[in-house]
């Protein structure tokens, strides 16, 4: 799963996909809406694959915790945020993320993450069994090198 083409933009709940670059900025598609804008370079854009959760020990990155969501849910959505309680989405925040620091990482953190993971999902850009099969192939090829 590649998350560098994906960014959120500072001011937008939703996340865009890099359509290309121009002089002032980029274009970006709305995953949500599907129109294009431009995104000028004094906005705050960040890739996704670039965000992290704070954790006990350090971070997390962002594509860590969408494979946690995604295997919870067997590749199927995660709750809707509007549709649960405050104490409910911490809940099931903890449960994919145990580790989270509770001080740094805000009720507003969580909910976009799991907004993020399901437009993600919607739009077939969530897919970790290629995952899955590279880790598969790289256990085999350093069992081969140790053997030899």
């Amino acid at each position: 799963m590649d998350l560098t083409k994906i960014v959120s933009i500072s001011g937008y709940p939703e996340v865009f996909k890099v359509v290309k670059e121009s002089r002032k900025g980029i274009i970006v598609e709305s995953l949500q809406t599907g129109k294009r804008m431009q995104a000028f370079l004094q906005q705050k854009i960040s890739s996704l694959e670039d965000i992290a959760i704070f954790t006990q020990d350090g971070d997390i990155e962002l594509k860590e915790v969408f494979r946690r969501i995604y295997e919870k849910e067997q590749a199927g959505r995660a709750p809707e945020p509007k549709d649960l309680s405050k104490d409910e989405i911490l809940e099931y925040f903890a449960q994919i993320l145990p580790e989270y620091d509770r001080d740094r990482v805000y009720l507003s953190d969580i909910k976009k993450v799991l907004r993020w993971y399901n437009m993600l999902l919607d739009k077939g850009l969530i897919d970790f069994s290629d995952d899955k099969d590279e880790k598969e192939e790289k256990k085999t090829d350093s069992e081969e090198q140790s053997e030899k």
